[in-house]
């Protein structure tokens, strides 16, 4: 069991990087980029291919991110200049992205399990230098017993990820960003102070999904395998993990709500592997399970409001009740004491 929620929750970070991507298109740019299906698939089809080439991890990781910026730039290209629907220019985008992810794998499924990749190397470096019995012995002092053989993953994913977090939240707040954020609110009143809409709009897409190319990239490596098929339903576990973290943690600010995205892609991991765990309920059934989180994360909250506002209203009234039953009273004394005096 413990083992278990270590690993989704180490896979949990890792996809919180491509939570981040979706948070940008859904949330910030307004804009339902169905690419995120397609651009998953081609980090992990890049990385793995140079990976099996003998190209240097790091390196094959970065063109995975470069290919992924250039397939959300595509997307934009095709909305804003092309003048297509947003939905259609993601799902045409996607459409092209799998016969394109095939032709550069060259088969449906590259298998990375006898090849050195940016986890084997931070894995190496954490055992050799002892970091892992330091925290293996740390968490058995505390009675977590052995919950992992390293601790690599979790900690590098970890950093790597707020480093991602901070950088977003950085660049939201400059010109750019702040221009990026009003394009999704209102694009015609930016449109009407003369800024670039479509620029901003065909850089916001290829920066979101830049971010999912790298979290495709990095989950290759971690289930050291590519397939054609990885990034079915993608979008949906991205938007899953935005709707959960909204709704758990809360939007004050941007880097509240940037980290909402991080931690609810680690609340579904979570919930995921513990739905999975249950008896009748297969690894099959795993798009269901999602649809099911999904739902219950958009219509919980609203029943939620529901219930606050209905004993909100409630209150109010019992409190006018209550002033009204005080007024009468105090009208009915005032006339009984004049009575009294008048019959004096």
């Amino acid at each position: 069991m413990g083992s278990a929620m270590f690993g989704a929750i180490e896979s949990g970070i890792i996809y919180a990087i491509m939570a981040l991507g979706v948070y940008l298109s859904f949330r910030i740019l307004d804009f339902p980029d169905l690419t995120v299906d397609g651009s998953f698939v081609t980090g992990a089809a890049i990385a793995a291919i140079l990976i099996v080439n003998g190209t240097n991890p790091f390196f094959a990781t970065l063109v995975a991110i470069a290919a992924g910026f250039l397939a959300g730039c595509v997307t934009g290209l095709l909305h804003t200049k092309g003048k297509i629907n947003p939905l259609l220019a993601g799902i045409l985008m996607m459409i092209a992205l799998y016969s394109i992810n095939l032709r550069i794998m060259g088969r449906s499924n590259v298998p990375l399990l006898n090849e050195e990749s940016i986890f084997t190397k931070i894995e190496g470096f954490f055992e050799t230098s002892g970091l892992d019995s330091v925290l293996n012995n740390m968490a058995s002092s505390i009675g977590l017993g052995n919950l992992t053989s390293t601790w690599a993953i979790l900690i590098s994913m970890l950093v790597v990820t707020t480093v991602i977090k901070i950088l977003t939240d950085l660049f939201l707040r400059t010109q750019i960003g702040l221009a990026l954020r009003a394009t999704g609110d209102n694009k015609r009143m930016i449109r009407s102070f003369s800024a670039n809409t479509d620029g901003l709009t065909i850089i916001g897409l290829g920066l979101s999904n830049a971010l999912v190319a790298l979290a495709g990239a990095l989950i290759a490596q971690y289930s050291s395998f590519a397939d054609v098929g990885m990034g079915i339903g993608m979008i949906i576990i991205g938007l899953a993990s935005v709707i959960i973290g909204e709704a758990i943690f809360g939007t004050r600010t941007i880097a509240v709500t940037t980290f909402a995205v991080i931690g609810g892609a680690i609340v579904y991991r979570i919930v995921v592997s513990l739905a999975l765990r249950v008896d009748f309920l297969e690894t099959g059934d795993m798009k269901l399970i999602t649809a099911v989180i999904v739902i219950a994360a958009l219509v919980l909250p609203q029943l939620i409001d529901g219930q606050k506002e209905r004993n909100r209203k409630k209150r109010k009234r019992l409190r006018q009740e209550v002033k009204l039953k005080e007024m009468k009273e105090g009208e009915e004394g005032y006339a009984s004491t004049k009575s009294n005096s008048q019959s004096i």
